[in-house]
């Protein structure tokens, strides 16, 4: 099975830097490695992440979103939180307007 995914911030303010974008790919190349995938091309702007992954017809695409998703966002945080801190409107990804 083959997925093309997008992935972005709910807020989409910008907040990969090259930095942020080698880790989370490293971090998307580890979650793939959990579940028999393979990631064939990762690419990445400042408010965006592109992966074309591979993986076994027996895994649900949803699961591995989610652990994408959990994983990649969980690291990220709490490896460059200082950073991340000035794009989140609260203490999440939420998007949620402060009020």
């Amino acid at each position: 099975m083959h997925a093309h995914l997008v992935f972005t911030p709910k807020c989409r303010r910008g907040p990969f830097t090259d930095e942020i974008l080698s880790r989370c790919e490293e971090i998307m190349r580890d979650v793939c490695a959990d579940f028999g995938a393979e990631p064939h091309e990762f690419n990445g702007e400042k408010d965006h992440v592109y992966l074309l992954v591979h993986y076994p017809p027996e895994i649900a695409l949803s699961r591995l979103v989610g652990s994408f998703r959990g994983v990649s966002a969980r690291r990220l945080r709490q490896e460059f939180l200082d950073h991340i801190r000035r794009y989140l409107w609260g203490d999440d990804y939420s998007g949620s307007a402060p009020g």
